[in-house]
């Protein structure tokens, strides 16, 4: 991939004569575009505290390949490089196997439905899992005050399965959103296989993503912490105005980019955004701290999205799992697109003709060719994926061995989201 010059250069400097520290320096022509109305955050004080942190493997940055980014390396720590999946890999066993326990149903067809995505072999990379894990380490420091002791009910989870709790949530939500998409989009594959609507139907497939809503709104009572529950609840709404958004815009609302931005929100970086805070939440962290990662999670999904667009129009069917230009042949106006028209106004006139017409597909992407939209949607990608980096930067110092690892781990995702094929 290319990308625009003077783009952010992470770096790594001594910070004593025992250990280093990443830091991310950006230029200020790196910044992404607006996207108005977006939550404010008051994050308050949770009811548990957090526990040691699990021991964890190094993990290094290789080059970020033609980002004009490059990782560097002081000579005080030798590190061996890892998967930051793996880091969190026994955890994401114990979710499973939970969630596969959680969406049994009693009627076998149900049961059969909601199962379908959590099954091995089709549950897919469990990436916001991954990602609330990490985080849940890397916050896994001191609250500037006690947390107050509490009984009851609050007590019969430790800090860590209630945050893998919200992990739980999270995929659950993610999945019944898939689910009711591929109806609304009358898809026939996902993740390589049949979608859910195309081998079961559309009642079924809509039915078994109301169930998992149902299972994770009972996982989430049993957090007892009305914050959390609040921005979770937001969460679904945000997903429903999202795809609302999409089935009813305006003809100046489907061309502008900040419209675009904001849907983009709601559909996808809403839930890891959201989710990310929520684990903040549930350690106690500051209102700064709990604004950090919900940056983090809004930009890495930002950029997520984006570059899931872009794959779109440059990705193959057996890599993508689903039909390539499938937005495009839904009437749906993504950021390559957007940016095609800023320079060839006249492709608008062809988006409006409608994709039925092969003919008008082939002219949208002679444009789309010719064009920088791809290219300027990377740019954008990668800005929201250097802002997602200096959240978890600005986190407040920490020389805990694990906490560091999760943090290296989380700015690496940064950099996988915005060079992946898939």
């Amino acid at each position: 991939m290319l990308f625009s010059r003077g783009l952010s250069q992470i770096s790594r400097i001594p910070r004593n004569s025992s250990c280093c520290r990443w830091f991310l320096s950006h230029r200020s022509d790196t910044r992404p575009v607006f996207i108005p109305n977006i939550l404010s955050l008051h994050p308050s004080e949770s009811d548990r505290q957090a526990p040691g942190c699990r021991e964890i493997m190094y993990l290094a940055y290789p080059t970020f390949h033609g980002l004009g980014r490059q990782i560097h390396q002081s000579s005080c720590v030798v590190e061996e490089q890892l998967d930051p999946f793996s880091l969190v890999a026994d955890e994401l066993s114990l979710l499973a196997n939970r969630l596969r326990a959680m969406v049994v149903a009693e009627v076998p067809k149900l049961a059969s439905a909601a199962e379908y995505f959590f099954k091995l072999g089709v549950e897919g990379k469990r990436f916001r899992p991954t990602v609330l894990l990490l985080m849940a380490t890397a916050l896994n420091m001191p609250v500037p005050k006690p947390l107050p002791h509490l009984v009851g009910d609050n007590l019969t989870m430790d800090l860590r399965t209630r945050q893998q709790c919200v992990a739980e949530i999270t995929e659950m939500i993610h999945v019944a959103s898939l689910l009711h998409d591929d109806v609304l989009d009358d898809a026939d594959t996902r993740r390589g296989i049949g979608s859910l609507n195309f081998v079961m139907g559309n009642k079924i497939s809509v039915l078994a993503g109301d169930f998992l809503l149902s299972r994770a709104c009972v996982a989430l009572a049993s957090l007892k912490n009305t914050e959390v529950v609040s921005l979770i609840a937001q969460v679904v709404e945000h997903l429903v105005t999202g795809e609302t958004m999409q089935m009813t815009t305006t003809s100046d609302q489907r061309y502008s980019m900040e419209y675009y931005m904001q849907k983009t929100y709601y559909k996808t970086a809403s839930l890891i955004s959201n989710s990310c805070k929520s684990v903040a939440l549930l350690a106690g962290q500051t209102a700064e701290v709990a604004m950090l990662a919900y940056e983090y999670g809004k930009n890495l999904g930002l950029a997520y999205q984006l570059i899931d667009d872009v794959l779109d129009f440059t990705g193959t069917s057996a890599s993508l799992g689903k039909g390539s230009l499938s937005d495009i042949r839904h009437g749906i106006i993504t950021a390559p697109l957007l940016f095609a028209m800023e320079e060839f106004p006249q492709l608008r006139t062809v988006v409006e003709r409608g994709f039925d017409n092969p003919e008008n597909v082939d002219n949208a992407m002679e444009y789309l060719g010719k064009s920088r939209g791809i290219q300027r949607a990377k740019e954008l990608a990668e800005k929201h994926a250097n802002l997602a980096a200096e959240a978890i930067d600005s986190l407040p110092e920490n020389d805990d061995e694990d906490v560091r690892k999760s943090r290296r781990a989380l700015v690496d995702l940064t950099r996988r989201v915005i060079t992946r094929t898939k």
